[in-house]
């Protein structure tokens, strides 16, 4: 991409992307994992690569994105689900061992793991 040279060409850009983004919501499977310093300590890098296990033997086509601190530190790692056109569900103290039952229940059945569910985002959030 070049050199945004006004605010509108700014503007046309942020809502270019919001497009995009809403698309790919409504499309994809998306899995985002807290990976901060303070996620990381807690585990997260072990959380993430048993996700990508668990996907990869199922044969589950998702997006995964990595990112940097959430803000609940005490309740890392923190993991979001988002099936295409539902709201994001977080999971809390995801630990490896919790993974498959994520996937299993949530992913596949379409029903949270009420019990490790930390909070709901709206989808228009």
């Amino acid at each position: 991409m070049g050199k945004l040279n006004s605010v509108a060409e700014l503007v046309d850009f942020q809502q270019r992307v919001k497009r995009e983004l809403q698309e790919v919501k409504q499309k994809r499977i998306i899995i985002t994992v807290g990976t901060g310093t303070c996620g990381l300590a807690a585990g997260a890098g072990e959380t993430l690569e048993q996700i990508r296990i668990e996907l990869e033997k199922r044969n589950i086509d998702a997006m995964i994105n990595r990112v940097g601190c959430i803000g609940i530190c005490v309740r890392e790692p923190l993991v979001d689900v988002q099936l295409p056109g539902q709201p994001r569900i977080t999971y809390a103290n995801v630990k490896p061992p919790m993974v498959a039952r994520i996937i299993d229940e949530h992913i596949l059945a379409g029903q949270p793991v009420q019990e490790w569910v930390l909070g709901v985002v709206p989808e228009e959030w």
